[in-house]
């Protein structure tokens, strides 16, 4: 069975693995944190940040929540860029997180395309167990943001807690999806900073 990846640039000491999380965020990439593009985003001069999406992120860590990127990137697979670009924009990404004074834990990330048939390119919820595996994590208590169908079902099948959809991505689409199939967000966001300000007084923990 083909296996998610997750970052080896971000780690928990061991104290955390060793008790479980409660306060969670799973973040969808493209959409939701910076802008998307049909040509995909393959390198670091293609990624722009969507406004508030560092603050978002900072506001959350504030609140002592843990957050965690949860992306299809089947870039990989395609064979548009080798895995080390896919590493450097995301080293740079978590750079720039930092700077801005939050925080991202850990990223897990999908290579594969839809023929590839794996368990973890979303809607599959892989990568969110496979981060509930490694990091003890509470799902009922854990929210995902995502700006795509996917994203919604993803957390739906994997037991998050809270599914929470943005506008800054493909929600006219999105909208659409789980209308049709009968999926009710949680809360739909004008972006991230809405919605982390969502979580922040609604998940009572």
């Amino acid at each position: 069975m083909k296996q998610p990846l997750s970052s080896k640039g971000s780690r928990m000491s061991s104290s955390l693995q060793n008790r479980q999380i409660q306060k969670t965020v799973f973040l969808d990439r493209d959409g939701v944190i910076n802008k998307d593009s049909k040509a995909y985003i393959k390198n670091w001069s293609e990624f722009t940040f969507l406004p508030k999406s560092l603050l978002a992120i900072k506001k959350l860590t504030r609140h002592h929540f843990h957050s965690y990127l949860i992306t299809n990137q089947s870039i990989i697979n395609r064979k548009m860029v080798p895995l080390k670009t896919l590493d450097k924009i995301h080293a740079n990404m978590m750079a720039e997180v930092r700077s801005a004074g939050g925080r991202i834990d850990d990223i897990f990330f999908c290579p594969h395309v839809p023929e590839d048939q794996c368990h973890c390119r979303k809607p599959k919820p892989g990568l969110i167990l496979s981060a509930q595996r490694k990091y003890r994590i509470d799902l009922s208590r854990a929210s995902m943001i995502g700006d795509s169908a996917k994203d919604i079902e993803c957390a739906k099948q994997s037991g998050c807690g809270f599914a929470l959809l943005v506008k800054t991505g493909n929600y006219t689409e999105a909208a659409q999806i789980l209308s049709d199939k009968g999926i009710v967000p949680d809360y739909v966001a004008r972006d991230l900073y809405d919605a982390a300000n969502w979580i922040i007084d609604n998940v009572n923990l």
